[in-house]
Protein backbone atom coordinates (compact mmCIF):
# COMPACT_ATOMS: atom_id res chain seq x y z
CA UNK A 1 0.00 0.00 0.00
CA UNK A 2 1.21 3.61 -0.57
CA UNK A 3 1.17 6.71 1.25
CA UNK A 4 -0.59 9.09 -0.40
CA UNK A 5 1.69 12.47 -0.54
CA UNK A 6 0.07 15.78 0.44
CA UNK A 7 0.03 19.17 -1.74
CA UNK A 8 0.97 22.56 -0.40
CA UNK A 9 -2.40 24.57 0.25
CA UNK A 10 -0.66 27.28 -1.31
CA UNK A 11 -0.78 25.12 -4.69
CA UNK A 12 -4.69 25.03 -4.47
CA UNK A 13 -5.53 27.42 -7.40
CA UNK A 14 -2.97 25.73 -9.59
CA UNK A 15 -3.89 22.21 -8.76
CA UNK A 16 -7.64 23.60 -9.72
CA UNK A 17 -6.65 24.75 -13.56
CA UNK A 18 -4.95 21.19 -13.97
CA UNK A 19 -7.91 19.82 -12.81
CA UNK A 20 -9.84 21.80 -15.38
CA UNK A 21 -7.06 20.90 -18.37
CA UNK A 22 -7.20 17.54 -17.63
CA UNK A 23 -11.40 17.29 -18.26
CA UNK A 24 -10.54 19.55 -21.18
CA UNK A 25 -8.35 16.35 -21.93
CA UNK A 26 -11.01 13.64 -21.34
CA UNK A 27 -8.63 12.44 -18.43
CA UNK A 28 -11.47 12.49 -15.49
CA UNK A 29 -9.49 10.31 -13.40
CA UNK A 30 -6.37 12.48 -13.28
CA UNK A 31 -8.91 15.52 -12.57
CA UNK A 32 -10.84 13.16 -9.90
CA UNK A 33 -7.21 12.54 -8.23
CA UNK A 34 -6.21 16.12 -8.35
CA UNK A 35 -9.43 16.49 -6.52
CA UNK A 36 -9.32 14.67 -3.75
CA UNK A 37 -5.29 15.85 -3.38
CA UNK A 38 -7.19 19.18 -3.03
CA UNK A 39 -9.62 17.84 -0.86
CA UNK A 40 -7.78 16.03 1.67
CA UNK A 41 -6.36 19.20 2.64
CA UNK A 42 -9.07 21.38 2.64
CA UNK A 43 -12.29 19.31 2.70
CA UNK A 44 -14.85 22.13 2.02
CA UNK A 45 -12.86 23.48 -1.21
CA UNK A 46 -16.53 24.47 -2.67
CA UNK A 47 -14.13 24.53 -6.39
CA UNK A 48 -12.36 20.83 -5.84
CA UNK A 49 -15.85 19.59 -4.72
CA UNK A 50 -18.21 20.55 -8.31
CA UNK A 51 -14.94 19.50 -10.09
CA UNK A 52 -14.93 16.32 -8.76
CA UNK A 53 -18.68 15.70 -9.03
CA UNK A 54 -18.13 16.79 -12.97
CA UNK A 55 -15.34 14.55 -13.58
CA UNK A 56 -16.96 11.81 -11.74
CA UNK A 57 -19.87 12.07 -14.06
CA UNK A 58 -17.23 12.41 -17.15
CA UNK A 59 -17.13 8.59 -16.56
CA UNK A 60 -20.59 7.80 -16.40
CA UNK A 61 -20.28 7.17 -20.70
CA UNK A 62 -16.58 5.47 -20.20
CA UNK A 63 -17.86 3.04 -17.86
CA UNK A 64 -20.01 1.76 -14.98
CA UNK A 65 -16.33 2.41 -12.26
CA UNK A 66 -18.45 5.00 -10.98
CA UNK A 67 -21.51 5.14 -9.20
CA UNK A 68 -24.52 7.44 -9.10
CA UNK A 69 -24.87 6.93 -5.68
CA UNK A 70 -21.00 8.05 -4.97
CA UNK A 71 -21.44 11.38 -6.57
CA UNK A 72 -25.17 12.02 -5.48
CA UNK A 73 -23.18 11.97 -1.74
CA UNK A 74 -21.18 14.54 -2.73
CA UNK A 75 -24.42 16.84 -2.83
CA UNK A 76 -24.54 17.41 0.60
CA UNK A 77 -21.04 18.53 1.01
CA UNK A 78 -22.04 21.66 -1.31
CA UNK A 79 -22.97 25.11 0.69
CA UNK A 80 -24.67 26.57 -1.68
CA UNK A 81 -28.24 26.03 -2.44
CA UNK A 82 -28.44 26.59 -5.97
CA UNK A 83 -25.40 24.63 -6.47
CA UNK A 84 -26.19 21.35 -4.27
CA UNK A 85 -29.55 21.63 -7.17
CA UNK A 86 -27.58 22.19 -10.11
CA UNK A 87 -25.63 19.65 -9.81
CA UNK A 88 -27.91 16.87 -8.56
CA UNK A 89 -29.52 18.02 -12.09
CA UNK A 90 -26.59 17.74 -14.05
CA UNK A 91 -25.65 14.11 -12.55
CA UNK A 92 -29.17 12.98 -13.94
CA UNK A 93 -28.89 14.74 -17.63
CA UNK A 94 -25.54 12.78 -17.41
CA UNK A 95 -26.60 9.53 -16.21
CA UNK A 96 -29.02 9.69 -19.19
CA UNK A 97 -26.95 10.19 -22.13
CA UNK A 98 -24.80 7.32 -20.49
CA UNK A 99 -27.87 5.08 -20.70
CA UNK A 100 -28.53 6.49 -24.24
CA UNK A 101 -24.40 5.64 -25.50
CA UNK A 102 -25.09 1.95 -23.81
CA UNK A 103 -28.19 1.46 -25.65
CA UNK A 104 -29.24 -1.49 -23.76
CA UNK A 105 -32.74 -2.37 -23.80
CA UNK A 106 -35.14 0.27 -22.24
CA UNK A 107 -32.09 2.61 -22.12
CA UNK A 108 -34.44 5.11 -23.99
CA UNK A 109 -36.84 4.98 -21.66
CA UNK A 110 -34.44 5.42 -18.29
CA UNK A 111 -33.12 8.29 -20.12
CA UNK A 112 -36.24 9.97 -20.71
CA UNK A 113 -37.28 9.20 -17.22
CA UNK A 114 -33.79 10.71 -16.27
CA UNK A 115 -33.62 13.53 -18.53
CA UNK A 116 -37.28 14.70 -17.34
CA UNK A 117 -35.82 14.16 -13.51
CA UNK A 118 -32.88 16.48 -14.71
CA UNK A 119 -35.53 18.92 -16.06
CA UNK A 120 -37.41 19.21 -12.89
CA UNK A 121 -33.68 19.67 -10.73
CA UNK A 122 -33.19 22.71 -13.40
CA UNK A 123 -36.25 24.28 -13.07
CA UNK A 124 -36.06 24.50 -8.99
CA UNK A 125 -32.61 25.86 -9.54
CA UNK A 126 -33.35 28.50 -11.96
CA UNK A 127 -36.19 29.82 -9.40
CA UNK A 128 -32.46 30.03 -7.53
CA UNK A 129 -30.26 31.21 -10.22
CA UNK A 130 -28.22 34.29 -9.10
CA UNK A 131 -28.30 36.99 -11.30
CA UNK A 132 -26.44 36.41 -14.96
CA UNK A 133 -26.58 32.72 -13.97
CA UNK A 134 -28.90 31.17 -17.00
CA UNK A 135 -27.14 27.36 -16.76
CA UNK A 136 -29.91 26.16 -15.56
CA UNK A 137 -32.32 27.30 -18.25
CA UNK A 138 -29.36 26.42 -20.64
CA UNK A 139 -29.05 22.76 -19.11
CA UNK A 140 -33.01 22.39 -19.29
CA UNK A 141 -33.10 23.16 -22.90
CA UNK A 142 -30.67 21.05 -23.64
CA UNK A 143 -32.58 17.79 -22.08
CA UNK A 144 -35.43 19.01 -23.76
CA UNK A 145 -33.90 19.14 -27.20
CA UNK A 146 -32.60 15.42 -26.26
CA UNK A 147 -36.05 13.93 -25.91
CA UNK A 148 -37.29 15.83 -28.83
CA UNK A 149 -34.46 14.87 -31.24
CA UNK A 150 -34.00 11.50 -30.25
CA UNK A 151 -37.94 11.37 -29.54
CA UNK A 152 -37.75 9.44 -26.18
CA UNK A 153 -40.79 8.33 -24.47
CA UNK A 154 -41.99 7.70 -21.35
CA UNK A 155 -42.32 3.84 -20.48
CA UNK A 156 -45.30 2.71 -21.32
CA UNK A 157 -47.60 0.96 -18.43
CA UNK A 158 -47.65 -2.66 -18.61
CA UNK A 159 -50.67 -4.26 -18.72
CA UNK A 160 -49.90 -6.19 -15.29
CA UNK A 161 -49.85 -2.64 -13.98
CA UNK A 162 -52.72 -1.18 -15.15
CA UNK A 163 -54.35 -3.97 -13.97
CA UNK A 164 -52.90 -3.33 -10.36
CA UNK A 165 -53.73 0.17 -10.46
CA UNK A 166 -56.85 -0.35 -10.61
Amino acid sequence: MFELKSINSAAIPAALERVERYRLLNEPRVAQSICQDILAIDPENQPALIQLILSMTDTFAQSTEVSAKAVFDLIPRLTNEYDRVYYTGVIHERQAKARLNRAYPGSNFDAHELLTEAMAWFEQAEAAHPEHNEDAVLRWNTCARLIMNKKLEARPLSDDSAVMSE
